[in-house]
């Protein structure tokens, strides 16, 4: 029997994951990908920066300073900001660049990988706010019939 190169050994590894299986990293990858600050952050840096009510995250990518973010991202602790910032570099979804500056300056940007995300996460936050009347009331009549 002909032995695997680590490039086949990946390259199957590859094809099957499947995250419905307990063991598969892409369910950990999942789980990283669906919490709501790489959502939001990711919707953030993706956009152009005219966050304002009613807009839908759209124009050019940018990069942007921590404390940006922070004020951006209303209830997010500075604890939560940090780890969620380092979890998506570490996946290699956003770059972190430091300036030697006084104090230090520190800004995030989307990566080729990070923007690709990015583009679906972008629309499960406007699927969010355009159905969250229709969530409401639904939650509502739920709340209220008869046990």
């Amino acid at each position: 029997m002909a032995s695997m190169t680590e490039a086949q050994k990946r390259a199957r590894a590859k094809a099957e994951y499947d995250a419905f299986l307990a063991a598969c990293p892409s369910r950990k990858l999942l789980d990283r990908i669906s919490d709501k600050w790489v959502t939001l952050i990711l919707a953030a840096l993706g956009s152009d920066g005219s966050h304002r009510f009613g807009a839908d995250c759209a124009g050019e990518p940018r990069s942007m300073r921590y404390s940006e973010l922070q004020r951006l991202l209303a209830g997010v602790s500075q604890k939560m900001l940090t780890q969620t910032l380092r979890s998506l570099e570490r996946d290699g979804l956003v770059t972190r660049t430091v300036v030697p500056t006084v104090p230090v300056t520190v800004s995030y940007e989307l990566t080729d990988l990070g923007l690709s995300l990015h583009r679906m996460m972008r629309g499960l936050k406007t699927w969010a706010e355009t159905h969250m009347d229709d969530v409401l009331a639904n939650r509502s009549t739920y709340d209220t019939r008869p046990a």
